[in-house]
C-alpha cells in the first residue's frame, strides 16, 4: 500500500506522482474503516483529502504552518505527519485528539475547536514571522460554513491591510454542519457557477496552451487575472477589501491546488484560493446525508447506519416540545446557528418554514436577532450548544438581559460532552449566565421536567435559560412531576442528615449517590434544585433546620457556578450546616467518554461518596 510508505512528516514529498490517486483513495478507505469503529468527523475530512496532500506537498512542515479552522478536518493532516497508527484511540481519553493540538505535534500549530478564528490565528503568526525576519510560509484553510461567521470579516478586513504573504484557502463545500444559508453562500455559488470565467480560465487557457507560443502568454494572462476577473465578475467581495482571489479550483484536482499554491506564494499581499470540494467524497452515504455524517457515533460501512441505538436524547426531546409549542403559540420561533439537525429544530423548520431562522455560524448575530424580534412581541427560543453560546456572552449581557427581553436560550450539551474535548465541554455556563443581572435558569431532572421547564420558559416574561446535556434523556424519577414554579426548589426524598442538591442531569447521579450511602446506613435526602437562579434560599433555609451536610452536584466549573453560590449563602446566614461541592476544578476538561471523565473528576457515584464520607470524617 502507498499508505504504509508515510510514516512522518515529508514522507509524501518522496511518493511518485503517479500514485497520488492511489494514495488518496488509500487515506479514504483508511478513515472510513477506522471512523466506521470510533466515531468522528468523517465527511468534512472525506472532503479535504486531497487539498491537504497539495499543501503537505507545497509546504516544508513543521517550518510552514497550516492553521485549520475549527480543525475537525484534519485526519488527513494527523495521517500525514505520521499519526495514522493512533487513530484506533481517535476521541478516546488519552488518545488522539479530533482536533488539532499543539501538545501532540509540532505540525499542529493552534489548537482550534471553535469555528471562524483561522485567519485572526494565521494573521498573527504572519506579524510575528514578519517581526522576527522570517520567511515561512503561513496558510489558514477556512470552510464556507465558517465564513459565515462575523469574526473572519473582522479578520479579512485586517488582512486586506497587509503587506506580506499569508495563504487563505477557502474550503467550499456549501457546507456547514447542516446546508448553508444566507447570502455569503449565494456570493459563492456564485462563482462557482460563473460561466463566464469558468470558459475563459478552462476554454481560452488551454487552447492557448496548446499552441507552440502559448506559454508564455498564459503566464502573462494570469498574472492579469485581477483585471480578467474584475471584468467578468465586477464587485468581488475579497479583492474588494484588498485580498487576491485566486480561483475557483477544483480541490480534489492536486496539480490545480498545487499549482494555485505556488501563485499565491509570489504575493507580498493575502492571497485568498477558492477550492471547490465535495463534503463526504469517496463514501455515499455521507455523500447523500453530509450532514449525519459531520459528526457521528459508529456506523456500518455498507449502509452507513449507526450501530449504536439509544433510546430518545435530550436533543430529541426539546424537538417534540418545540415541535407542539409551536402549534399552540404562533409568536413562538425558532434560531439557530447552522445547527438545526444538531439543535433538533429540523422537525419545526418542516412545520413552521416562515417562523425558523438559520443565522449562519454567527451566535452573537443570533442573539440580538432575537433580541430584536423581542421588542416586537415574538418569543424567541435560540437553540445553541452550551460551548459555542458563550461566544455570544456580550449580546446575551448587553442585548437581552439589560433590556430584560423575553429570550428563551435552548443550551444544549451542557456539561461534559465526551469525545470533542476541551474546545466543546459545556461546562462553563451556569457561571456565565449567572453573572448575567435579569437571567433565569433553569436545568431539567428528567425529560418530562424538559418539557415542563420549556413551557414555563416560553410563558416567562424575561430572559431565561434551560440548560439540557448531551446524549439520552433521563426517565428515571417520573413520578415526581411537581409545576414549574420560579426560584423553587422539588424535594425528591425527605429524609435528614445528608442532603444532595443536584442540579439538572446531576439528579441522576444524586439517586445513585443515595443508594450507596443507604447501604452505609446513611439517612439521605435528595432535592432536585430546577432553577439555579434565583435558587431556593427557603429551601436551603429548611435543608439547614434538618441536614448537618449539604451536597450540591453540578456539571459546571466551581467558580461562579450553583455550589458556589449556594456556599455564599450559607456563610452569609451564618449557618451551621456544612456544604460539599461537588463540581468541576480551574481546569480545561480533556477528551474521553463522559463516563471516564466523572470518573476522574471524582463526580461519579463512587467518588463522590469518598468526598462525601472524608468530609464526614473530619468530624461533621
Amino acid at each position: 500500500m502507498v499508505l504504509d510508505k508515510i510514516k512522518k512528516t515529508g514522507d509524501i514529498k518522496n511518493i511518485d506522482p503517479s500514485e497520488y490517486k492511489e494514495l488518496a483513495e488509500e487515506i479514504r478507505t483508511f478513515l472510513i474503516e477506522s471512523l466506521s469503529k470510533t466515531g468522528g468527523h468523517l465527511g468534512a475530512n472525506l472532503g479535504v483529502v486531497e487539498l491537504t496532500m497539495a499543501l503537505h506537498l507545497e509546504l516544508d512542515l513543521p517550518k510552514d504552518k497550516i492553521v485549520w479552522d475549527v480543525g475537525h478536518q484534519s485526519y488527513t493532516h494527523k495521517i500525514l505527519t505520521g499519526r495514522k497508527d493512533e487513530f484506533s484511540k481517535l476521541r478516546q481519553f488519552g488518545g488522539l485528539s479530533g482536533f488539532p493540538k499543539r501538545a501532540e505535534s509540532d505540525c499542529d500549530v493552534f489548537d482550534t475547536g471553535h469555528s471562524s478564528t483561522s485567519i485572526s490565528a494565521a494573521l498573527g503568526m504572519a506579524a510575528a514571522r514578519d517581526l522576527e525576519g522570517g520567511d515561512e510560509t503561513i496558510v489558514a484553510v477556512i470552510g464556507d460554513g465558517s465564513l459565515t461567521g462575523g469574526m473572519a470579516y473582522e479578520a479579512l478586513n485586517n488582512a486586506g491591510k497587509t503587506d506580506s504573504n499569508l495563504i487563505i484557502i477557502l474550503n467550499d463545500n456549501n457546507m456547514s454542519i447542516s446546508e448553508n444559508v444566507g447570502g455569503v453562500p449565494k456570493y459563492l455559488n456564485s462563482i462557482r457557477t460563473s460561466n463566464g470565467y469558468l470558459d475563459l480560465k478552462e476554454g481560452v487557457y488551454n487552447r492557448i496552451a496548446d499552441k507552440s507560443f502559448g506559454k508564455p502568454i498564459v503566464t502573462t494572462i494570469r498574472r492579469a487575472k485581477n483585471s480578467i476577473k474584475s471584468l467578468l465578475m465586477p464587485g468581488m467581495l475579497f479583492e474588494d477589501m484588498g485580498v487576491v482571489y485566486l480561483g475557483p479550483v477544483d480541490g480534489h484536482d492536486i496539480d490545480a491546488v498545487r499549482r494555485a499554491i505556488r501563485e499565491a506564494k509570489r504575493f507580498k499581499r493575502a492571497v485568498l484560493i477558492h477550492a471547490i470540494t465535495q463534503k463526504g467524497k469517496g463514501f455515499g452515504p455521507a455523500e447523500r446525508h453530509p450532514a449525519r455524517f459531520h459528526g457521528s457515533g459508529p456506523f456500518d460501512i455498507e449502509t452507513g447506519v449507526p450501530t449504536k441505538h439509544g433510546s430518545a436524547t435530550w436533543t430529541d426531546v426539546f424537538s417534540t416540545v418545540m415541535f407542539k409549542l409551536g402549534e399552540r403559540n404562533p409568536k413562538i420561533v425558532a434560531i439557530t446557528a447552522a445547527m438545526a439537525e444538531g439543535t433538533g429544530l429540523k422537525r419545526f423548520r418542516g412545520k413552521f418554514p416562515d417562523r425558523f431562522f438559520d443565522v449562519g455560524i454567527a451566535e452573537q448575530h443570533a442573539v440580538t436577532f432575537a433580541a430584536g424580534m423581542a421588542t416586537r412581541g415574538f418569543i424567541p427560543v435560540v437553540a445553541i450548544y452550551s460551548s459555542f453560546l458563550q461566544r455570544a456572552y456580550d449580546q446575551i449581557l448587553h442585548d437581552v438581559c439589560l433590556q430584560k427581553l423575553h429570550v428563551v436560550f435552548a443550551v444544549d450539551r451542557s456539561g461534559l460532552v465526551g469525545a470533542d474535548g476541551e474546545t466543546h465541554q459545556g461546562v462553563f455556563d451556569l457561571s456565565y449566565l449567572s453573572s448575567i443581572p435579569n437571567m433565569t435558569i433553569l436545568a431539567p431532572k428528567n425529560k418530562w421536567e424538559l418539557s415542563d421547564m420549556m413551557k414555563f420558559a416560553v410563558a416567562f416574561d424575561g430572559p431565561v435559560a434551560v440548560r439540557y446535556p448531551r446524549g439520552e434523556s433521563y426517565d428515571g424519577l417520573e413520578d415526581h412531576r411537581d409545576p414549574v414554579e420560579l426560584g423553587k426548589a422539588e424535594w425528591i426524598v425527605r429524609e435528614e442528615g445528608i442532603a444532595l442538591l443536584a442540579v439538572g442531569n446531576m439528579n441522576e447521579t444524586a439517586v445513585k449517590v443515595r443508594e450507596i450511602l443507604k447501604s452505609k446506613g446513611k439517612n439521605v435526602s435528595i432535592i432536585n434544585a430546577r432553577f439555579v437562579k434565583p435558587f431556593d434560599k427557603e429551601c436551603i433555609d429548611e435543608i439547614c433546620r434538618s441536614h448537618h451536610l449539604i451536597v450540591t452536584l453540578e456539571d459546571n466549573v466551581r467558580s461562579g457556578g450553583f455550589g458556589e453560590a449556594v456556599s455564599d449563602y450559607l456563610k452569609s446566614m451564618d449557618a451551621a450546616t456544612e456544604i460539599l461541592c461537588v463540581s468541576m476544578g480551574d481546569e480545561f476538561v480533556p477528551q474521553g467518554s463522559v463516563d471516564k471523565l466523572r470518573s476522574i473528576l471524582g463526580a461519579d457515584p463512587e467518588g463522590i461518596v469518598a468526598s462525601i464520607e472524608k468530609k464526614l470524617s473530619l468530624g461533621i
